[in-house]
C-alpha cells in the first residue's frame, strides 16, 4: 500500500512506539533503519508526548467494573 502511494499523495503513519523501539517490530534494527530512511526522507514528523487518552479511558473503565 505504501509503495503504491509513495510520492503520489499523503500518508499518515501513527504509532505508540518511538523510532528506537521499531527494531523490535521488524526482524532487525537494520531493516527498521532502512524502512525509516525510505519513509522519512521527505516528511514532517509530529511527535506527541504525554499521557495516552486511550489508556486513560481503559484504566477508568477497568476501575468501574
Amino acid at each position: 500500500m505504501i509503495s503504491k502511494h509513495y510520492e503520489k499523495g499523503s500518508i499518515i503513519l501513527t504509532s505508540n512506539k518511538s523510532f528506537g523501539e521499531w527494531g523490535q517490530v521488524f526482524a532487525t534494527r537494520v531493516l527498521a533503519t532502512a524502512i525509516f530512511d525510505w519513509l522519512l526522507h521527505a516528511c514532517d514528523v509530529i511527535s506527541i508526548n504525554g499521557p495516552s487518552y486511550r489508556l486513560k479511558n481503559i484504566e477508568r473503565d477497568t476501575n468501574i467494573a
